[in-house]
């Protein structure tokens, strides 16, 4: 008796044990009695019968992700591959639809997501998918939202997370970018030597006000320095032709000096004869003086018209006198 005793005693303690069971956080245990459905247990410790209660499943109330990847072509013939993540969760008050209406939930996710990025993505061009692809997810969430709902399931977010063209319309597509660039980085350089050139002509335009302001008072000093150098002339009795012909002269002899000062100076100054200082004094004396007697002539000719047009006005007045 004490043999039968011992294995009967194992058994019912393992029937026991088997009688309990424990469910995790985040998680619902669907329990069937002879392939019925009979109860969702939630999380913590609880008990069934052998042999008669058996658990048909486990449910995950946790957010799940779903990657599904798209090939698909757009409205300008660019085939593209696009990866759709779907986040979604089960409903915990509708744990028995998303058990036992749907067997495989990830296909028929997968199949609504094919659906509406193939009906979506054919009415726009490339461009505009990498654009409005947060318009694409949003119709993706909509349209499994639902369809999903029915069975339990809530869709969380959908999510484009890659838009992959074909090579050559990559390729393509850099090298528009790249002449894009470069245009652009010439134009600004267009623009910046505009700027140079605009602030370069600014430039030689002040230096040479600059420089002609200079030269203007240049020449202003040098006839100050004239005047005075005849005054000084005329006060030791050289008259003013004489003391201009002189100063000429003299400036003639430092313009040589001045050159033969430089031993690199390619400039010729013409007449440089040894005559040609008491030339030049005879001929600007002869110009001065016959200056002076054209200047005479013209102004005693200029006095004798006056004067016959005063003698003319006096006859004029004394005959409009004698007719009135």
């Amino acid at each position: 008796m004490e043999f039968i005793m011992f294995p009967l005693i194992f058994v019912g303690l393992i029937v026991l044990l088997s009688s309990f069971f424990t469910v995790k956080q985040q998680t619902v245990v669907v329990v069937e009695r002879f392939g019925k459905f009979l109860s969702l247990r939630n999380s913590g410790l609880h008990l069934k019968i052998p042999v008669v209660d058996r658990i048909a499943g486990r449910v995950n109330l946790r957010i799940q992700q779903l990657d599904v990847i798209i090939e698909t072509k757009t409205k300008d013939n660019v085939f593209v591959k696009m990866k759709v993540s779907v986040q979604f969760k089960v409903l915990q008050e509708k744990a028995y639809e998303a058990f036992y209406k749907l067997e495989y939930p990830h296909d028929q996710i997968t199949s609504y997501v094919f659906d509406v990025v193939r009906a979506e993505v054919p009415k726009l061009k490339l461009d505009d998918v990498f654009e409005r692809k947060d318009d694409i997810a949003v119709a993706v969430k909509r349209e499994l939202n639902e369809a999903m709902t029915t069975y339990g399931y809530d869709i969380i977010n959908t999510l484009i997370t890659d838009i992959d063209p074909d090579i050559q319309v990559k390729n393509a597509m850099n090298r528009i970018n790249a002449a894009d660039r470069e245009k652009t980085a010439a134009e600004y350089e267009a623009e910046a030597g505009r700027i140079r050139i605009v602030a370069k002509a600014k430039a030689e335009a002040e230096s040479k006000r600059l420089q002609g302001q200079g030269i203007a008072d240049q020449r202003r000093e040098i006839a100050r320095g004239l005047v005075e150098s005849v005054d000084v002339l005329n006060k030791v009795g050289i008259n003013s032709q004489e003391a201009s012909a002189l100063i000429v002269v003299t400036q003639h002899y430092d313009t040589l000096q001045a050159i033969g000062a430089d031993a690199n100076s390619n400039l010729i100054l013409l007449p440089n004869s040894p005559q040609a200082g008491s030339d030049m004094l005879n001929n600007m004396v002869a110009s001065f003086s016959a200056s002076n007697q054209v200047g005479e002539m013209m102004k005693k000719g200029n006095i004798k018209k006056g004067a016959k047009k005063h003698q003319k006005d006096e006859f004029g007045t004394e005959e409009e006198s004698e007719e009135v």
